[in-house]
Formats: structure tokens, sequence, C-alpha cells
């Protein structure tokens, strides 16, 4: 049975803003993985994820009220956002940060390349949702061209200059594995979430569960550090990556799947690895050559295969 496309889908105007909010949400994420690798060498994880929450609590504190147009929390809603935050807030900075730390930003760019197909999984499984043809062509560009990219670069899969045991390498590498499960749950997590409560408010809940969660662990880690040793240029960055995390990324992110499907939404997780391969070159000065090129033409053609709009709307009922 056909269906009418005004009547089953948000109008194109709409698509574009809520696309444009998941590229510029995983883009900033991306930025700040790749910077990360600075701040793990100044504070240690714990309390460099508890200044993270807590910094973005004070830029949040107003968002946490209920607009007199929102519904009440559900005792459903409530469970969802402890665990939107444990899984892709608490949980995730805490594999990525020392996932990045053990082995590389190289490495982080690989693993986070399997985001997309991870929640395309979950989404089928969790969600019901249907992955066509075009969502898997576009899954398969995205990892094709993100693998290459991250192969690409020098020192392939071992960290760069590393000189410790292999084992914190492994570990490294599972870490951030756990790091890829975790994006992907707030993924699909965040779907759920995004039709009854709205973005700020999501962004806001869940800052504060995840400060909740570490402090204990931010206090020990804060007990012996030196905070007067801290250069104000790390202050600046440390202020960047609380605020991208924390704030601007998970209400971009929740704006964007208040209209897309959470399995076409991670296709957008692209944005990610590209992103922090971008600061790698441009800020880091890392290489950029023809394989470099190729990879973004893939992840391009993977992001325009999951957004082109189709003519007509099917019923996908089998």
């Amino acid at each position: 049975m056909k269906l009418d496309a005004s009547m089953s889908a948000p109008p194109s105007g709409v698509m574009l803003a809520a696309y444009f909010s998941l590229a510029a949400s995983m883009a900033l994420v991306g930025s700040y993985v790749g910077l990360s690798k600075l701040l793990v060498g100044v504070f240690p994880v714990f309390l460099l994820a508890w200044l993270r929450f807590a910094i973005a609590a004070g830029a949040m504190v107003h968002w946490v009220r209920r607009s007199p147009l929102e519904a009440p929390l559900s005792r459903h809603d409530r469970v969802l956002l402890f665990w939107e935050s444990f899984l892709g807030n608490f949980l995730f900075s805490i594999c990525m940060l020392y996932g990045v730390a053990f082995s590389s930003a190289v490495s982080a760019g690989v693993v986070m390349a399997g985001i997309p197909a991870t929640v395309a999984i979950l989404s089928r499984i969790f969600l019901g949702e249907r992955m066509n043809a075009r969502t898997v062509l576009a899954i398969a560009c995205a990892m094709a061209g993100i693998t290459l990219l991250a192969l690409a670069r020098p020192g392939d899969f071992a960290p760069s200059g590393a000189t410790g045991p292999a084992w914190k390498a492994t570990l490294g590498h599972v870490l951030l594995v756990g790091a890829m499960v975790c994006e992907a749950s707030y993924v699909v997590i965040g779907k759920r979430l995004a039709a009854n409560v709205s973005p700020r408010r999501i962004s806001a809940l869940i800052n504060l569960w995840g400060l909740a969660l570490v402090t204990p662990l931010g206090l020990w880690q804060a007990r012996q550090f030196d905070f007067g040793g801290v250069a104000s240029s790390v202050w600046v960055l440390l202020v960047f990556y609380a605020l991208a995390a924390s704030t601007a990324t998970v209400w971009l992110w929740m704006r964007g799947l208040r209209h897309v499907p959470a399995a076409r939404a991670g296709v957008f997780t692209v944005m990610l690895p590209i992103s922090a391969a971008a600061v790698g070159i441009m800020i880091l000065g890392e290489p950029f050559g023809a394989a470099h090129m190729v990879a973004f033409a893939l992840a391009v053609a993977g992001l325009l295969l999951a957004t082109w709009p189709n003519r007509r709307v099917d019923d996908e009922t089998p």
C-alpha cells in the first residue's frame, strides 16, 4: 500500500535541519575525542570526567526544569534517562578516555567506524526498525571510508611512539569497543526518549546522572592532583570539551532524532571519526594524502545514500 509522503514524513526543511543537527553533533564528538589525547596527558581519567560533568552542570542548570507544555516524566522515561546517561555519558567517557590513553587515536578511529553498523543492529533488535538496501549500503560506505582513513594514517593499530607492554594496547582496544557499543546504545535509547522529553531537558538530566555517578571517583583522584600546575590553555580546552560533550552534542543529537529513524541517524556517527581525523591533520599536523581523500569521499557517499529524499514513501509492512 502506498502512503502520501506529506502525511508520513516531516517536511524536507525539517529533515534537512535534523540531518544537520545529527552531523554537527557527531562532528563535535569527534573533535573532542581527538583532543582528549591532550587532556588525558594532564588530568587523571576520572577527574577529567568529573570536571567535564561539573562544568556542564553549571551551564545547563536552567534546562532541568520542565516547561509548561511538557508532560511529567513517566517511570519508564526515568529509567531510560538513567541508562542513557550510564551507557552513553558515564561509561562511554570512561571507556573512550582510557581506551585512547592506552592505545591511540588511530585505534579509536578504526573502532568507532563500527558505530553505524552497531546502531542499525540494535535498532533492528530493540526498536524493530527495518534496514532497507540503501541504509545497509550507506553503512558499508561509511565503514569502508573510515577504515581506509584509519589504516592510511601512520602507525596503523599501534599507539604512536608506544613503548609499553602489549597487553596495555590490547586493553585499550577492548575499551574502545566498549565505547562503541555504549555510543550505539545511546543512539537507540535516545530515539525512545526524544519522543517524550525535550532535547534540552534530556541533556541536562543525563549530565546530572553522569555527575552523580562519577563524583566519588573524581573526588578520589582530585585529592592528590596539583591544579595549580595546569596551564591556562589546558583549562580552555577542558571547558570546550565539557560544553561540547555534555551540552551542544546531546542537544543537537536529540533534536535530530525527533525526525530521523535511529538506524539512519546512526550513519551520521561517521562524522565522529572523520572530525577526529581532521583534528589530527589540522591541529596535530598529521599528513593528508590520496587515501584520505578516498576515505572522505566514501563517507560522504554514505551520508548521501542515507539522507537523499525518497520520491515516494512505501508502506514497509511485509
